[in-house]
């Protein structure tokens, strides 16, 4: 068990418990289970304000859980979401976020709000949350580095468009130990 921790402008925004799969020098795979609860401090200046997930009430994970692959290094992850009741590979998440930075507990990073996401269903991706991006440059929460963000994911999108795959997709039929809380 680690503690995944968001941090914005120095301060712990947001944290929960995952569940550490595989760590080697090249991957380190963390799952998300359903019910794990999200920590939210009790103290700080927030100068962006409190994470959304706390102001819109979300205390814990639900669905099927989410699997997330980061390589060292790299500004995203590739998480793998499920949905029904046979839990059948639902798609491909591409959450643009700081690069992990390891702690004694854990990992820590900040989640940068642009993402792609690439249905099972559907020949290609899409971008999601481009206006609400948008929004948060103005609000100033990642100051300095929209375009950073901005380029990460037109490289992701560039290398989906070229056909690249730097996951193992067989990660899409991954389950979890029926015996991990």
């Amino acid at each position: 068990m680690v503690v995944r921790r968001e941090i914005l402008r120095g301060e712990v925004w947001f944290g929960c418990p995952t569940i550490c799969v595989e760590d080697s020098p090249e991957l380190l795979a963390l799952y998300l289970p359903p019910g794990a609860e999200f920590g939210f401090p009790t103290e700080g200046s927030f100068p962006c304000g409190r994470h959304p997930w706390q102001v819109a009430g979300h205390t814990a994970w639900s669905g099927h859980g989410k699997l997330m692959l980061q390589r060292p290094g790299e500004a995203h992850s590739v998480d793998v979401f499920w949905s029904g009741p046979q839990r059948a590979f639902a798609g491909w998440y591409f959450n643009l976020q700081d690069p992990f930075r390891r702690t004694p507990i854990g990992v820590d990073t900040l989640d940068h709000e642009l993402d792609l996401w690439w249905a099972a269903d559907v020949e290609r991706y899409v971008f999601k949350d481009v206006e609400l991006f948008a929004q948060r440059l103005e609000e100033g929460r990642y100051p300095g580095m929209g375009e950073a963000i901005r380029a990460e994911g037109d490289r992701i999108a560039a290398l989906l468009d070229a056909g690249e795959r730097w996951w193992d997709e067989s990660w899409s039929t991954w389950h979890p130990d029926p015996t991990w809380p």
